[in-house]
Parts: structure tokens; sequence; C-alpha cells
């Protein structure tokens, strides 16, 4: 901003009167008083001689007359803030863009004069402040004041006079009045303290290696055996023996294989390759690790009838992405391997699926991936056979993958030749080897046929146990009368866990059978369940008549099924993917919406809300399956965007009977059931009742 100023000239008047001081021979100063002159100013000393002259004022010859009208005259001065002599090409190297960059702001400060100083002025608040604090009075500071510009000012006889009587006084003036302000701006004059902060050790503990003491006594003879044996296997291995010509061109011809003692290094190179990447792995989500051996929510002991869930390792595949989850499977054998299978429910979204296994060892990577043409829709594990693995496809084909091979392709697969499904497999099931001891599992399909699959040496034998309808069984006689829109479409099913030949199969007209294997005409009973598409069925692990179902209905039935009606309904408000029995309670029960939430339940606790209703992922997303771990307090659920998240389950999910002192609380399977029991005799007891 422009800041004008105004300026005019100087001018001295005419005829004024001259005052000089002239030093006398004695000392002392005269004032003479000159003269009015019109021209010129002179001093008259009264004597002619040299020593006695004045000093004379003389008028320049140069300086100017002036009129008053151009003595009055104004002249604007306009000053800016911009500085002419600041530079305006400045270049800078600018590291960002890796050039050299001309500076757009040019810095217009002028500095002429700069000090730091840290003087107070004696009449601000801060000095008074201070002589406040050191008890100086404001006598002593005019004091202090008038000493200090007496000594600049040059003496005259006058000030002599007045410093002789300013000595008087200062012989009654107290010391205290000379004592020098501090100054409290100095730096080196004041302490500080600066908080340091405690030293730290850093320790970890790890588990001690396991040892063993062996001791043994070896005599001349042992070690006399021993060197006859070592010089016996060296005789051996100099005895070569030397191959024909026609051998020689068999090898020759042969590719170049590695042998049997490569491979086993190389297979050893891998096992310790990937130990190492567990460790790693470990390492890095360490806290994790901490949280899944030794973390319980203690907020669990104010909240009796209420529990939750705590999020563990998330377990993705970059090629998986966007792949729903469409199965999920524990190992029986190896408790931290599970299975995976990636597919697509939409019938416009079909393309090739993926087959995961996962171990809780290693979250970043699965252990095994197999590339499938078509959508895997669910798979099984063999309890006792754990590297076999039972998948069913979108395509309708089934197959059996063996883990010892490692191999891409599965070792056993149907095709259209051998009784391929024409529909989806929404489900595959292992039962117990045939009398022959060959493995066995089931398959249900769209198709409405429950088949049962043989794994024969090299090849796959199927048999149909029954063809679903809306009316009934279907038997083989009715093939080609029966009408295709009356085929019901299976979608689950599940084998009893103590009667080997009963099976239940849930379809998606809402109704569940209850089917024998020995009879294939008809069902033994049907449940009229829900109004739309079972999505799963499962039986107690422990009570030999209850099951479960869920439905997109948005409800999840408990049933006895000697029973036609449910024993317990639960309204969940919106469509309930999967449903799953606790391994470790036959009162507790979990199950997955579509919303991203998990519900558990605890029959024995609560029969009408769940104890945990816990938002797992975001409400985006949808939960597709759930399953409990058999051995940890753990669950894992899968959603359609590809990703398993694993959560452990607070103390009062998985509470057991609390120990009374000299007591033993009775455990097992027998406990479990009589458990299950109490609470369906009370709920009959209610309903005759009523």
């Amino acid at each position: 901003m422009p800041i004008s100023l105004k300026f005019g000239k100087m001018r001295s008047k005419k005829g004024s009167t001259t005052v000089t001081q002239v030093k006398t021979p004695v000392g002392k100063k005269t004032k003479i008083l000159g003269k009015k002159k019109d021209e010129e100013d002179v001093t008259e000393t009264g004597d002619g001689e040299d020593w006695m002259q004045g000093k004379t004022l003389v008028k320049p010859p140069d300086q100017l007359d002036l009129t008053e009208a151009e003595l009055n005259e104004e002249f604007t001065i306009v000053l800016t803030a911009s500085n002419p002599h600041a530079p305006q090409n400045i270049v800078r190297y600018s590291y960002k863009e890796r050039a050299y960059k001309q500076v757009s702001n040019v810095e217009q400060t002028a500095v002429h004069f700069e000090l730091e100083g840290n003087l107070l002025h004696k009449d601000s608040d801060e000095a008074r402040r201070q002589r406040a604090r050191q008890g100086i009075s404001e006598e002593g500071v005019a004091f202090e004041t008038s000493v200090a510009e007496k000594e600049q000012k040059p003496e005259t006889p006058a000030d002599r006079v007045e410093d002789a009587g300013d000595a008087d006084d200062a012989e009654e003036r107290p010391d205290s009045v000379e004592r020098k302000i501090t100054n409290q701006f100095n730096f080196s004059e004041r302490a500080s303290q600066t908080l340091n902060d405690p030293q730290r050790e850093r320790a970890s503990q790890t588990e001690p290696p396991p040892r063993v003491t062996f001791s043994s006594t070896a005599n001349q003879w042992e070690i006399y055996d021993v060197y006859v044996e070592e010089l016996q296997r060296q005789e051996k291995s100099k005895q070569k023996i030397i191959p024909s010509k026609k051998e020689e061109d068999k090898v020759k011809k042969k590719p170049l294989l590695m042998d049997s003692v490569q491979s086993d290094d190389l297979s050893k190179v891998v096992k310790v390759a990937k130990i190492i990447e567990r460790m790693v792995t470990q390492n890095t989500f360490d806290d994790i690790t901490q949280d899944f051996k030794y973390f319980e929510d203690a907020s669990d002991e104010f909240r009796e009838q209420e529990g939750t869930l705590l999020p563990l390792w998330k377990f993705q595949y970059d090629k998986a992405k966007l792949l729903p989850v469409t199965a999920l499977c524990w190992n029986r054998k190896y408790t931290d391997l599970f299975a995976v299978g990636h597919g697509s429910y939409e019938f416009t979204k079909q393309g090739q699926g993926l087959l995961l296994f996962y171990s809780l060892k290693n979250s970043t990577h699965p252990e095994y991936i197999f590339h499938t043409e078509s959508g895997v829709m669910n798979l099984d594990i063999h309890k006792e056979v754990s590297y076999l693995v039972a998948v069913g496809f979108y395509d309708g084909s089934v197959a059996v993958y063996n883990l010892k091979e490692n191999r891409p392709q599965p070792a056993y697969m149907s095709t259209a030749n051998n009784g391929k499904h024409t529909d989806p497999v929404w489900q595959v099931k292992w039962q117990n080897d045939d009398t022959d001891k060959n493995h066995n599992f089931y398959s249900v399909s769209a198709d409405g046929r429950v088949v049962s699959w043989t794994v024969v040496k090299n090849e796959l034998m199927f048999t149909d146990i029954i063809k679903l309808s809306v009316k009934g069984a279907v038997t083989e006689g009715q093939d080609d009368t029966g009408i295709i829109s009356d085929m019901a479409c299976g979608t689950s099913f599940d084998f009893h866990k103590q009667i080997d030949y009963l099976f239940i199969v849930g379809t998606e007209e809402g109704k569940i059978h209850k089917c024998s294997k020995s009879y294939s005409s008809q069902f033994l009973e049907t449940y009229n369940a829900h109004s739309l598409t079972v999505n799963a069925v499962k039986w107690n692990h422990f009570h030999p008549n209850v099951f479960i179902s869920c439905s997109s209905d948005w409800t999840v039935k408990i049933w006895d099924h000697t029973v036609t009606n449910p024993l317990f309904t639960f309204d969940l408000n919106t469509a309930v993917s999967d449903v799953a029995w606790s391994p470790y309670s036959s009162t507790v029960f979990a199950a997955v919406t579509i919303d991203g939430k998990v519900h558990v339940f605890d029959l024995s606790i609560n029969k009408d809300t769940p104890i945990c209703q816990q938002v797992v992922v975001s409400k985006k997303t949808k939960l597709t399956h759930i399953e409990f771990n058999p051995v940890y307090p753990i669950i894992i659920v899968g959603d359609d965007r590809g990703y398993v998240i694993s959560l452990k389950l607070s103390p009062n999910l998985r509470k057991q009977p609390k120990e009374k002192k000299g007591q033993e609380v009775p455990k097992g399977p027998e406990v479990e059931t009589a458990k299950m029991e109490k609470l369906l005799s009370l709920l009959r007891d209610s309903n005759s009742a009523q």
C-alpha cells in the first residue's frame, strides 16, 4: 500500500539575534549580544585583539533566496512496498520435479539495521514489575537515570554547582538504591530442567526346545563290528556294473529326470523354507498370535449372558478377489488346516473357481492351490484319510483331490459317462467305507438326485440313492413318465451322527425330507419347514433327535425329527446364509446373515435372543458360510468378496460347567446329551401345560 509523505523547505528569518560564547583569559564565560543586521550577522568582541575574537556566522554566497510562496510549497512523494533492488530472476532446484525452477515469490523486505537486544524501557510495565520484585523504588531509578544523563552531557559551571548539592544528598541516600536490575531474559542466569524418559528393557521369551537324555556303553566288539560294516559298504560301492551299449542308448533316449536323491533334497529345502516362512509370519503378526493363545475378554465377568468375538487373522488370496466363498471345511486331523472353495452363486457370473487350503500358522499365503474349470460349490475333507477332499462344482461334476500327490488335476473326476449331475452340486459329504473298504461319499444337486460315489481303483462308481420330487420320491420305473417340472431341487443334506442309513435333505421349495439309504421310493418324513430355500440342515453333534435348519426366509429353526413342528424358531430379520453347531456344547450354535452379522445362541442361557450379535464386515458385504474349529475356540466366516475371517469366542460363548471345591464336574458327550434332553423335556412340559 503506497504511503504519502509531505516535505516542506526549511527557512531562516533575516535579522535574527546571534548569541555566542567567548572564553575570557581568566576562564569565565561571558555572553555577548550581537546587533541586528539585514545582510549578515557579526559578533562584536569589544577589543580588537585576535585572541579575543569570537565566532562569526557568515551567510553562504550560494544560499537560495526563496519567496514566501516557494517556502510554503509542498512536495508529495509516494512510497511503495516493492523493493526496486529485489532480484526477480532467482532459480532454485526442485526435488519434486527434478529440475531447476524460477522462484515466483520475491522477498520485498529490505533490512537496513537489525539489533537483537534484551533491554527494557524504564517506563514499560515489565520494568516496573521487575523493580517491584527486587524492591527498588522509583526515586532510585530516577537518581540513576540523572547520573547517566550527566555523564553523557558536557559539564558546565551550573552543573558543577548542582553536582555539589547532589553529593550531599548521595551521602544520605541508602546503598540499596544503587542495586543493579537483574536481566531476566539472559538464559545464563536461569536454570532449566528437562524430563528424561526412564530407560526401558526389552526382553523376549521362547519355549525351550525338547531335551532327551541318552546314554549308552560300547565295548571293543561293537566298535569292531561297526568298522567291518563300513568296509563292506565301501567294497559294494566300488563294484560298478559296466552297462552295455543298448542300455546306454536307452538311457540317452530317455528325458533327463531328477534322481531320487535330488528330489529328496529338494523336498527338504521346500519344507525348511515353509517353516521359515511360518516363523516370519508369526513374528509379523505376533500380537494376533498372542491374542489367539492367551487373550480372554475380562468384561465377560461383568456380563453373565453376553459375549464378544475377537477378530484374529484375515485370509486372502490375490487371484480369489471378488470370488465369493462358497465352501468352508476344517481338517479333523490337522486342526490348524482348513479348505476354502471359491465360485459364484449367480448364473451370469460363472467362470473358473479355486480350491485353497490355509493354515493358522501362515495367514499370508495358502498351503495348497488348485485351479478349477468350474466354480466350487461345496467340499468335504475325509475324517480319517485327511489328504482326500471331495468337491462339487457348478457344472454338475464331482471330483476327489489327493493332497499327497500335490498335482493340479484331481485324482478322480465324474463325467457325463459315469453319472455326472446336470445341475450344480450344492453339497458333498464323506461317509463310512463300504464292505470292500472303498472310500465313499454322497452328493446332492439341483437336478433332484442324491448320488453315492465310490472310489474304485482309478474311477468313480455312482449309485442313485433317491430322486427328489415335489410330490414325493421318484422310483426308477417312473423316470420316463415323470414330469421335469415336478422335480425338487436339493440344496443341502446331512447324515445322522449315529444312525448310518438316516439322512435329511433340504430343498429349494423350503421343505426338509427325512430319507433312508435303504428306501429310495419314498420319504420317511417331510417337514414343511420354510417358505423359501433351505440353505443348510445339520444334525446335532450330541443329541440323536435334534437337527437345525436355516433359510432365506430370515429364520433359523431347531427340530426334533420325531415331531413335524419345530421346537424353536428364531427370526434374524434378514436372509440366513449358513448355520453350524458348536463341537463343545449341545446347546450352542452360530448363524451368519447377508447383512454381515454373526449370531451366536446358547439355548441353555437364553431361548429367545442370541448371546452375541456382532457385525464382522461392512453392510455392503454378505457373509456366506461359517464353521467351528473342532479343537480351538475360534470360528471362521467367509464373505462374497473372497475373504475368510477368523474370530475368537469370548469365555461366555464357550461356558463349561464350573468345578466346585472337592468335586469333579462330569464332562463328555453324555453330559451334553443330558443337557439338551433336559431342555427338550422342559419345552414338552410347557407345551403340554398350554
